[in-house]
């Protein structure tokens, strides 16, 4: 699936570059050739002017208002510099009869006016075989003998010459056509050469950009394959006691007589339902909050939370097993800054943020501090106020410490303690601490429940722990929230 996907990005990748390149290589190919034409027609037009300058014009029988071409000093000098420059020149009387011309055979077009250039296309053979295959001639068997082509192309300019009223004839400049097509095919030649290898380059970059693209979609498909092998396993065990237990009790009911040892036995086994009941319950509200968290169809309300009173009642509930325990439980409020506006002193541990999650959140960092510490440990909650010198409040947090004197971490466990389903090898806490009192009849959704929590309120959580010594969970998170 993932590699089908895969090919599809990097075909559009390429698809997409290379219209893009065919685009830009047919603007080129244009303006190149266009640039070509003009450059050609700029030629034929400063020889039609050099040409009807250098025209030798005489009186006809002494008459001053009779004028003629005097064709032979006019074009003598003008034939042996056109031909160098592959330029032809044919003189026409008024009449449109050929007087004069470089090719070697007449054209067959009609004389008319055309000073601006057009291109034309006669049958025969020009002058320019040597210099380019398509110009007119052709070599057959190694010999030098001209063979005229089907079709000759010419770029040509007309241009009317006249003295006062009268037209003394028609000058007309060609061009071979190939000065056009032969940089306009080596020009295709190379696009197509650029354009080929930059489509080869793309498809490959395209390639490696998709796997690229495709790495984090494969790594949240193998979470939720992961996540969902997890769950599987977690709902299955309390299903599985349940219908156990279940299973026990019907069988005590078909006795034919219910002693008072067999209604114990009843209620001790529907008591263990209640609690695989309310564990799997548990289970299923975790998930379903991680699922809302992950999908952002969640809608919390967010209003002003007094921080310090919220932790004041979920350390007056968690003392009940503290105490159980023989674990000290204490609460720190650090006093916040003497330069705070005294407007604000008053409300300097009120944040806005979601009462209920913010008591979720606590709960479970406490929970585990108290569940995680030997008997006689200390666990000690410090509310702090932090506040950025030089921002009048802009960068204002509150700071939240949960440390205990436990077994700690191992070191190789911190980067996947926020994991779902995720738990310390028991084996090795317990090592730590044979006091300990550490169990693992958690789900491991507790700390990423944490995390979701913090990270919906825009703050940072941290852990810092030393194997046998203790384990201090920091979290920052802003007095107010960004939109």
């Amino acid at each position: 699936m993932f590699q089908a996907t895969r090919r599809r990005l990097a075909l559009w990748y390429t698809a997409v570059t290379a219209v893009l390149l065919l685009l830009f290589a047919t603007g080129v190919y244009l303006y190149v050739r266009s640039t070509l034409v003009e450059r050609i027609d700029d030629t034929l037009n400063h020889v039609v002017e050099v040409v009807e300058r250098s025209l030798v014009i005489e009186p006809i029988n002494l008459q001053k208002d009779q004028l003629r071409v005097n064709v032979e000093a006019s074009f003598r000098n003008n034939a042996d510099t056109t031909e160098d420059d592959h330029i032809d020149l044919e003189w026409f009387s008024p009449t449109g009869k050929l007087l004069w011309s470089t090719f070697s055979e007449p054209l067959d077009i009609p004389i008319h006016n055309h000073p601006t250039g057009e291109t034309v296309r006669v049958e025969g053979m020009g002058r320019w075989g040597d210099d380019d295959p398509h110009s007119g001639l052709k070599t057959q068997d190694g010999l030098n003998a001209p063979l005229p082509l089907t079709a000759l192309l010419l770029r040509q300019v007309t241009q009317r010459v006249e003295r006062g009223r009268q037209v003394l004839g028609y000058l007309r400049v060609s061009h071979p056509w190939f000065e056009v097509t032969k940089p306009s095919r080596q020009l295709i030649f190379d696009l197509a050469l650029g354009i080929g290898l930059m489509v080869i380059s793309v498809a490959a970059t395209g390639w490696f950009l998709s796997g690229k693209a495709m790495e984090p979609v494969g790594e949240s498909y193998q979470r939720l394959k992961q996540f969902t092998a997890d769950a599987s396993h977690e709902l299955r065990s309390p299903i599985a006691l349940i219908q156990t237990n279940v299973q026990v009790a019907l069988a005590d009911l078909e006795l034919a007589e219910i002693e008072a040892a067999t209604t114990i036995n009843y209620r001790q086994q529907l008591k263990i339902v209640e609690r695989l009941t309310q564990r799997l319950g548990k289970l299923v509200n975790d998930l379903l909050f991680l699922a809302r968290q992950d999908s952002g169809i969640s809608k919390e309300v967010f209003s002003p939370c007094p921080l310090d009173a919220l932790l004041m009642e979920v350390v007056e509930e968690q003392k009940l097993l503290a105490t159980e325990k023989e674990i000290s439980l204490t609460l720190n409020l650090v006093d916040p800054p003497l330069e705070l506006d005294p407007e604000l002193l008053e409300n300097s541990f009120t944040l806005i943020g979601n009462w209920d999650q913010l008591v979720r959140l606590f709960t479970n960092l406490i929970g585990n501090a108290l569940q995680y510490t030997p008997i006689n440990g200390r666990v000690n909650v410090e509310l702090t106020r932090l506040d950025s010198i030089g921002i009048r409040y802009t960068n204002s947090y509150l700071q939240i410490k949960v440390s205990d004197t436990g077994v700690g971490i191992p070191p190789e466990s911190l980067p996947h303690l926020f994991d779902r389903f995720y738990r310390v090898d028991p084996a090795r806490t317990h090592q730590t601490s044979q006091t300990a009192t550490a169990t693992t009849t958690g789900s491991g959704l507790g700390l990423a429940i944490a995390q979701a929590i913090v990270e919906r309120h825009q703050g940072q959580i941290q852990v810092d722990s030393v194997l046998g010594k203790g384990t201090t969970f920091i979290v920052t998170l802003p007095i107010s929230l960004e939109n």
